[in-house]
């Protein structure tokens, strides 16, 4: 695949190799998009324990959209042990940061009383951040 972008060719195995240059120096963004390329095996093969890895660390320096991922990995026992409460936790983060996706997710949790006590008021709260950012589902 070599499309033009900003005059920068695309390619997922150079980006890989770009994106583990700057993960490994600590830079979150990089860590949750070379977590990304694992999780969806874009450019490497898929790997969710791999992917799990760069999310937490991407998470660890409060990257909204590591928190998010990690949450439904957790949630869902995706390349991690299922465990509910670090899937509310980093779902939590996240929410907490803006992010309408983990908003919804969250206010979910509370709504079917997923791995959490139901509760309505709680649900609603999150599920109004989410739709105020134009969140619709």
């Amino acid at each position: 695949m070599t499309c033009l972008n900003k005059g920068v060719s695309q390619e997922p195995k150079t980006a890989v190799k770009w994106y583990r240059l700057s993960a490994e120096q600590g830079l979150a963004d990089a860590q949750y998009s070379l977590g990304l390329m694992h999780y969806k095996g874009n450019g490497v093969p898929q790997d969710h324990k791999i992917a799990a890895a760069w999310f937490r660390l991407a998470s660890e320096q409060g990257n909204a959209g590591a928190q998010y991922i990690l949450g439904m990995m957790y949630q869902n026992g995706s390349g991690v042990a299922r465990d509910p409460r670090a899937a509310v936790k980093w779902y939590r983060l996240a929410a907490e940061r803006g992010l309408a996706d983990a908003q919804y997710s969250l206010g979910l949790m509370y709504d079917k009383g997923d791995d959490v006590p139901q509760n309505f008021e709680t649900a609603v709260t999150w599920f109004k951040l989410a739709a105020e950012q134009g969140l619709a589902v």
